[in-house]
């Protein structure tokens, strides 16, 4: 069901230093900050040649990543996101086989602009997952 894995997400408390330690320190293509309203976020996106790196930083006061910094105020990886063809019928099958679907279960339009649903981490060894339709 799920294909390659697409990017893993990093809450980070200062999005600038974040994304200058990845393209000065580390090399890597840094793309510039979009923010998101509708998940509450501000991302930068870290090109790798076999994946990507989301950066993640609050934004507005009731953002759910908001949340995460003041329990881990250093930031730390948040999510991963795995690569469907279908997510309508992955989410279908996921629940038939008992796992959930967070929010009302419907996809949402995510960072690049295709659908995405998050599975609760408790299902998945502890870790929030993301499915992205591609």
């Amino acid at each position: 069901m799920i294909g390659r894995l697409n990017h893993v997400a990093i809450v980070v408390p200062d999005l600038d230093t974040a994304a200058t330690l990845y393209r000065d320190t580390l090399g890597a293509k840094v793309s510039a900050p979009a923010a998101l309203p509708d998940h509450g976020v501000t991302t930068v996106f870290v090109d790798l040649d076999n994946t990507r790196i989301e950066l993640l930083h609050p934004l507005g006061g009731d953002s759910p990543i908001g949340q995460f910094l003041e329990r881990h105020p250093d930031g730390g990886m948040h999510h991963v996101c795995y690569e469907v063809d279908d997510i309508l019928a992955a989410r279908d099958q996921l629940k038939a086989q008992g796992a959930r679907v967070l929010d009302s279960g419907e996809p949402r339009t995510g960072a690049h602009g295709k659908p995405v649903l998050f599975l609760h981490p408790k299902d998945f060894c502890g870790t929030l997952v993301e499915l992205e339709q591609v």
